[in-house]
């Protein structure tokens, strides 16, 4: 196995607990921070796979150092924009799944037969 080959797996595997963070923690803080390692992942894919002949092809690192680029200044954008969603309501969750949070967590609380004919 290349040593571009194991970057490639190893971003992968970066990009797919970056996936796995986004869908599955409600905090924004850990979105953002899941976002970040996602778009790691898919530098280092490009990073390993983009050669050529065993040679390092400029053209990819380009893009990769460009992208770094661009992820810097979401990231600031998106922190900035949880501090103003703290400011406001108080909580780093986002609106949608704040409600989706509240009825997981009533469907939980009401046991199987506490409906309204008293489970008989």
């Amino acid at each position: 196995m290349s040593i571009g080959l194991f970057y490639a797996l190893v971003g992968g595997l970066l990009f797919a607990l970056g996936v796995g963070g986004l869908i599955l923690r409600p905090h924004l803080l850990s979105k953002i921070l899941a976002f970040n390692i996602l778009g790691s992942g898919a530098f280092l894919v490009l990073v390993g796979l983009g050669q050529r002949d065993g040679t390092p092809d400029p053209v990819p690192q380009a893009m990769v150092l460009t992208g770094i680029v661009v992820a810097v200044a979401a990231t600031a954008l998106a922190l900035a924009l949880a501090r103003r969603l703290l400011d406001l309501s108080g909580d780093m969750v986002l609106p949608g799944e704040k409600a989706a949070d509240e009825a997981e967590a009533g469907d939980q609380e009401a046991a199987p037969g506490d409906g309204p004919r008293g489970g008989a």
